[in-house]
């Protein structure tokens, strides 16, 4: 199968914060190890709701903090790692190389990755990207998958989410 293969497109009207929330756990619910999701859109779209919602819903307890200064906050639950990414401050895709989160990416971990535009280029393909943007009081969520895993991931999701 080619990569096209795998690209399908789910879109959705989230009209609050709870409806944020409410897809963050459904797709924690689906995500496995080796996952690689990107979040992109306007500051104050909902990444960061989004995220906590996923790390939450999958078990990280405590505080969860937005990592826009120290650029990943690790999470280990088990033997499941998870590397929550905020690239909003890279000035230079170049960074991520020099970063040496490269060996976060791996068959145990998933990475959830806020601004992957920062860092365009350097990031391995994601298997699921999520688009947030204003529309009218709440969002417009897109979700495509990239992946075999992305894709089955996708098509779990219920409709409406």
């Amino acid at each position: 199968m080619t990569h096209d293969a795998y690209h399908t497109v789910k879109d959705v009207f989230l009209p609050n914060e709870d409806s944020t929330i409410h897809l963050g756990a459904k797709l924690a619910e689906l995500i496995k190890p080796g996952t690689v999701v990107t979040l992109s859109g306007d500051l104050g779209a909902g990444k960061t709701t989004l995220t906590r919602a996923l790390l939450r819903s999958m078990g990280v307890l405590g505080r969860i903090k937005s990592p826009t200064y120290t650029l990943v906050e690790p999470y280990v639950i088990s033997n499941l790692y998870l590397y929550h990414f905020d690239f909003y401050r890279f000035e230079d895709p170049d960074e991520w190389e020099a970063s040496g989160f490269r060996e976060c990416f791996h068959s145990n971990s998933i990475c959830l990755i806020e601004w992957p535009e920062k860092a365009q280029g350097s990031l391995p393909p994601p298997d699921l990207a999520i688009s947030l943007s204003w529309e009218a009081e709440g969002r417009r969520c897109s979700v495509r998958s990239f992946s075999k895993a992305g894709l089955a991931c996708l098509n779990a999701l219920e409709t409406p989410i």
